[in-house]
Formats: C-alpha cells, sequence, structure tokens
C-alpha cells in the first residue's frame, strides 16, 4: 500500500547561520501548535497506532516528546550557564516503559505547550549575543560529542518534525485502511 516512511537522520553538518537559528526557534516555538493541530485528528482508539511495526505508538511519542524536550530544555539551561558540563544521559525505551508512558498522551501535551512557551523564549534571548551563547558547549557521553547551543537548537527543532512525522503516516495508515 505504501512505500513507507524514510525520515532523513538528523545533520550534524547543517546551517548554523543566524537566521537558520533564528527559524529553528520558530519551529521550536509553533511546535505545540502543529502538535495540537495532529492531535486534534486522533480518534481514540488510535492513540496505540504506530507508523512501523515494532515503533512507538502515537501516545508514546507523544510521551517521549515531552521527556526529550524536557531533557532539551534542562540542557539548554545547563549550557547557558555552566559551559562545558557533561549531560546526563538517559535511555528513552526505558523511560517509555514507565507506567506514565500509558497515561493519557494530554499530560504530555500540556507539558510540551508551557516547556515550549518558556523554551523558545530563553532561546530567542540567547540569541541577541550569539558570540557569548552559540560558542558554549556541553560533552555528550553516549555519542561523544561537544553539543554546542547551535546543535541543541538544530536539533530539537528536528527532533519535533521527525516525530510530527511519524504520528501523521500512522494515521495516514489508518486511515488508508
Amino acid at each position: 500500500m505504501s512505500e513507507g516512511l524514510n525520515l532523513p537522520p538528523f545533520d550534524w553538518d547543517g546551517s548554523c547561520s543566524l537566521g537558520s537559528l533564528l527559524n529553528d526557534v520558530m519551529v521550536i516555538q509553533h511546535f505545540p501548535t502543529e502538535l495540537a493541530k495532529v492531535i486534534a485528528q486522533i480518534q481514540a482508539d488510535q492513540v496505540d497506532l504506530s507508523y512501523r511495526e515494532g515503533g512507538w505508538s502515537i501516545k508514546q511519542i507523544i510521551h517521549h516528546l515531552a521527556d526529550a524536550h524536557m531533557n532539551a530544555y534542562v540542557r539548554t539551561k545547563h549550557i547557558l550557564a555552566q559551559d562545558q558540563q557533561t549531560i546526563q544521559p538517559y535511555d528513552e525505551n526505558l523511560w517509555n516503559e514507565m507506567p506514565d508512558a500509558q497515561f493519557h498522551h494530554e499530560a504530555s501535551y500540556l507539558i510540551l505547550l508551557g516547556l515550549h512557551q518558556k523554551w523558545s523564549l530563553l532561546l530567542l534571548e540567547s540569541l541577541k549575543d550569539p558570540a557569548t551563547h552559540l560558542a558554549k558547549t556541553l560533552f555528550h557521553p553516549e555519542s561523544e560529542r561537544q553539543l554546542s547551543l547551535s546543535d541543541l537548537i538544530r536539533m530539537y527543532a528536528w527532533h519535533g518534525e521527525h516525530h510530527l512525522a511519524q504520528i501523521r503516516y500512522a494515521l495516514k495508515l489508518a486511515n488508508a485502511k
């Protein structure tokens, strides 16, 4: 029926101009609005659907987004306040097996709504002084990378879009049946 969902991986070498970063912050800021549009299309019996066999359900993706973006916000605060810190990695699959991953997805949406408002405003403020803030880094022990604030901005703009595409695709598959 379908060719499948083929999402590109995050591009570590993508554009880091101030203009592209500002655009990425706007993507982060508007993410809850885009997610709300998708959530409005979900029927109660569709929250456990997945975009692929063995993949996370729509509900799990929404809960993952709250977990991941809360971690990203904390990482943003660390990078702005404590340059050169090692971040605490987390096992996203294990987190998605925790009991709260079975709660109604609305709780995670509400977290994202407030979180993205605060996070995007913090990012916009940081871009007012790019020479000071964009050079700061964090060390990620799993990937063994120094992550800059630019990397975090770009990665989480991509991350939200990536998972929105998975949810949309799961709904497309359900509606095609």
